[in-house]
């Protein structure tokens, strides 16, 4: 079944303030930080992501990435996939999801 595509800012417009302030959550970060480390760039469900948080609540942060540039997400009715950007992101911000991929699972960088 296609779904429909949730469409976020062209590459060339992605705003590293907004990219920043979707960043600053720690649950908004932790899916970042998981997607970076997995270089395989399937989509995900959005219940695939380990989150102690409200449906609803992540519905909102998904949102958040999603207008940030970060993701994309296709709506398939009753659920919705998300993918990285990885290469729009890369083009844009280089070096940005490797930081990422180097955040540990409690939210700091190693030091």
């Amino acid at each position: 079944m296609a779904g429909r595509n949730l469409v976020g800012p062209e590459a060339d417009a992605l705003n590293l303030g907004a990219v920043f302030r979707a960043l600053a959550d720690e649950h908004r970060r932790s899916v970042m930080t998981e997607l970076a480390t997995d270089r395989s760039d399937s989509e995900r469900g959005c219940n695939s992501f380990d989150l102690p948080i409200s449906k609803q609540t992540q519905t909102h942060h998904f949102r958040v990435l999603r207008e940030a540039g970060l993701i994309d997400e296709v709506d398939y009715g009753n659920r919705k996939g998300i993918r990285l950007r990885r290469a729009d992101i890369e083009k844009r911000f280089p070096g940005l999801l490797t930081l990422l991929g180097a955040e540990s699972p409690g939210g700091t960088a190693p030091r």
